[in-house]
Formats: C-alpha cells, sequence, structure tokens
C-alpha cells in the first residue's frame, strides 16, 4: 500500500471514530468543539483525497466524496457562521450524521473489497451479507440521526 493510500486510510478512520464521538456528544445534548473541529476537517480531507488517485472516470467512491463535500458546505457554515441557531442546528446535525454514513459506507464498501475474509462473504458486493451489511448500517444511521436531531438542542455558540 502507498504512503499516500495509508494517508487517506488513517484520515478516513480518524474522520469515523471522531464522528461517532460527535454524534454520540449530540445524542447526550453536548457540544464538543474540538472533536466537531476535527471531525469535520478530516471528513472534508478524506473527501479530498479520495479525488487525488489515479482514477479516471467517475465512480461510486467519487460520486460520495462528491455528495460529502456538497453535504459538509452548508453543515460547516450552520455550526460556524450560523452558529447553531434556528433552523441552521438541524441542517448541522442532519448533515454531519449523513456525511459521517457516507463516510462509513465507503468503510464497509472498502472492507468488502480487502478484507479476505469479507471478500470472500461477498466477492460481488452483491451478496446476502454484503447487503445485509449496508442495511444495518443505514438503519443505525437513520436511528441515531433521529435521536441527535431530537436532543441536540444547545443554546447557538456565541461569538468570542
Amino acid at each position: 500500500m502507498s504512503t499516500f493510500t495509508l494517508i487517506h486510510v488513517a484520515i478516513s478512520l480518524a474522520a469515523i471514530v471522531s464522528g461517532f464521538i460527535v454524534v454520540f456528544g449530540m445524542i447526550a445534548g453536548k457540544r464538543f468543539d474540538r472533536w466537531t473541529a476535527f471531525f469535520l476537517a478530516t471528513t472534508v480531507a478524506t473527501s479530498v483525497t479520495g479525488f487525488m488517485f489515479p482514477i479516471h472516470g467517475m465512480t461510486p467512491g467519487l460520486a460520495l466524496g462528491l455528495i460529502s463535500l456538497l453535504v459538509l458546505a452548508p453543515v460547516i457554515y450552520a455550526r460556524y457562521s450560523r452558529r447553531l441557531s434556528g433552523v441552521w442546528r438541524r441542517v448541522y446535525v442532519v448533515g454531519a450524521v449523513f456525511a459521517f454514513y457516507l463516510n462509513f459506507l465507503v468503510l464497509i464498501v472498502q472492507s468488502f473489497q480487502k478484507v479476505p475474509a469479507l471478500k470472500s462473504l461477498a466477492p460481488n458486493q452483491t451478496e446476502p451479507p454484503f447487503v445485509a451489511a449496508q442495511l444495518v448500517a443505514m438503519a443505525a444511521f437513520v436511528v441515531l440521526g433521529a435521536l441527535a436531531a431530537k436532543r441536540f438542542r444547545e443554546r447557538p455558540v456565541t461569538a468570542s
């Protein structure tokens, strides 16, 4: 594996780990400012570095990276420019959870492509174990997103 690939994978895993911290913080009604900044930065970096691979043409991974960046723009605006006020709190929560889900979806796909035990279960990525992993992840993120949207009711960030 090349150095660039290792860096991309490390950034992606950091985004996923920090995503769990941020989302569970939202569900607990807490705002973790530093973790949020780290999550957003690594999630953006994951998508940006994904475009730097020598790939020709559009792939599902590139499409997910593009969607992620389009979702992250209003998320970052909601968090830092609008300071989570009014409807922007929900824009932030839903968008952040969705961007996290997209990262996790890519983790599932890459795991089934690269981990021999998973690849043997679903060599074409159409087999039941692959589909089940995607459906379970989607259901889990819908539940996490709904809980976060309901429970994350902190006051807007004040200007410093």
